[in-house]
């Protein structure tokens, strides 16, 4: 191999490893909401704001956002989220909020589940959800600091 090719397979291989360290964070995410296949575990994110319960949504109501399918119990529910996916969305990406508020992310379960402020927390399970009830506000705060590095994570 003459140096000029050495050279150029070198830096075509430095430059590939460059630019996959700087997707990471991106394709992580991607790869988690892939893996997830469907938000909410199939649950419908604006049930809980609606009728105050976790729903499960219908797999022939559904909508794509950020790469995840999305299910709804009706198409009025859909057509709301739609309009605003961000007031029904749960926060911090789905995980389990106290788990975010601790420094690590944890998955949720649908049944876990507060609204606090207008904005949907989910936690790992009950036991968990009881923990992030003692002191919400505090928890948020937490989180809120912690969730933009976890969010990068890969």
């Amino acid at each position: 191999m003459s140096t000029l090719s050495r050279r150029a397979l070198i830096g075509s291989a430095t430059l590939g490893i460059v630019g996959i360290g700087l997707l990471r964070p991106a394709l992580a995410m991607i790869e988690m909401s892939r893996l997830a296949g469907v938000a909410v575990s199939g649950y419908d994110p604006v049930a809980y704001f609606t009728e105050g319960k976790p729903r499960p949504g219908s797999e022939s109501i559904t909508l794509m956002h950020q790469g995840v399918e999305w299910r709804f119990a009706s198409t009025a529910n859909r057509d709301l989220f739609k309009a605003n996916p961000a007031k029904y969305a749960p926060q911090y990406g789905g995980f389990c909020s106290w788990a975010v508020a601790q420094g690590y992310t944890a998955p949720a379960d649908p049944q876990a589940w507060a609204v606090h402020q207008g904005k949907l927390y989910l936690n790992y399970n009950l036991e968990v959800r009881e923990r992030w009830k003692t002191d919400i506000p505090g928890h948020i705060s937490k989180a809120n600091v912690n969730w933009p590095n976890l969010s990068k994570a890969p």
